[in-house]
């Protein structure tokens, strides 16, 4: 796709049970955002209440609104995928409809790219107004994150973020059911930057962060992302075995009196060691299934 070079933003905005809230958000990103040219693209996932209607009827109102409902409840990750393969903008905007980032501190973020120069920019917050639940989850998934992803320990991945046109090229080509778009952000670049916004309290409703939401999140970023998991195998395999002959010698030494448990360990070591070394190679199968890239071009 080539990008409407008229255009500067695409806000990029997944429903889901914002029925009492969509309209107002729309309402608020024409008046807040009016001195840019940009094009707001609603994505209703699957919603129960009635935001497909609404959304229909904001389409109709707005010339510079897309609208796409998908048929059932997919994630939001998938639907701001669906969103994002839409996107004319030099910059894409993420932004939830529960008005906890107000649209005013879009043109925080556009500033920041602008000036700077950064591919991503993520927001972060004084205060978080989310319960205490979705901050210890927002707080583990960065942990695990640091570690998985190598981003930076201080960058909070956020979902009100900013994507440059060219890095959203590059996050759609993933075609799997299970994208997760911070780690799709930084198989594409580092160049990322943060800036501080406001973050409200939800103007409706509870917030959909569930335990079951949170533990999918861990295992779709653990095993759909990641080869830790086989590398973890491998690595006790290999520690098993070193262990093992380390036992016999001791007994060969006589320093202890039964080589038994030494064998018991490394037979134990020899299949952790062979299912690590099937792993990689499944894993390298699994990687190029997944599409990570060979290199990128800027």
């Amino acid at each position: 796709m080539i990008p409407n070079k008229s255009k500067l933003l695409s806000v990029v905005i997944p429903v889901y049970k914002g029925a009492k809230t969509i309209a107002h958000l729309v309402e608020t990103l024409q008046a807040e955002l009016k001195q840019y040219d940009f094009e707001i693209i609603l994505v209703n996932d699957g919603s129960p209440d009635d935001s497909e209607k609404v959304c229909k009827t904001l389409a109709a109102e707005n010339s510079n609104l897309k609208f796409y409902s998908l048929r059932k409840n997919f994630g939001e990750f998938n639907a701001v995928m669906c969103g994002l393969n839409h996107v004319e903008g030099k910059y894409a905007v993420i932004i939830d409809d529960d008005f906890q980032n107000p649209p005013s501190e879009i043109i925080k973020l556009v500033e920041k790219a602008e000036t700077e120069n950064f591919d991503v920019v993520y927001s972060f917050y004084a205060e978080k107004k989310h319960h205490f639940f979705r901050n210890f989850g927002s707080w583990l998934v960065n942990r695990l994150t640091t570690s998985l992803l190598q981003k930076p320990a201080d960058l909070y991945l956020s979902s009100f973020k900013l994507i440059n046109f060219e890095v959203v090229q590059e996050i759609i080509k993933y075609r799997g059911p299970y994208p997760y778009i911070d780690a799709l952000i930084f198989r594409v670049t580092n160049n990322v930057g943060k800036i501080q916004v406001q973050h409200n309290a939800r103007m409706e409703g509870e917030s959909n962060y569930t335990i079951k939401k949170l533990i999918t999140l861990f295992m779709t970023i653990l095993f759909g992302y990641s080869i830790l998991p086989v590398r973890i195998i491998l690595s006790l395999g290999i520690f098993s075995l070193v262990l093992s002959i380390l036992l016999i010698l001791l007994y060969i030494c006589r320093v202890i009196p039964d080589w038994g448990i030494a064998i018991f360990i490394f037979f134990g070591g020899v299949q952790l060691t062979s299912l690590g070394i099937i792993g990689e190679y499944v894993s390298k199968a699994f990687l190029s299934q997944n599409q990570t890239p060979q290199y990128i071009e800027k």
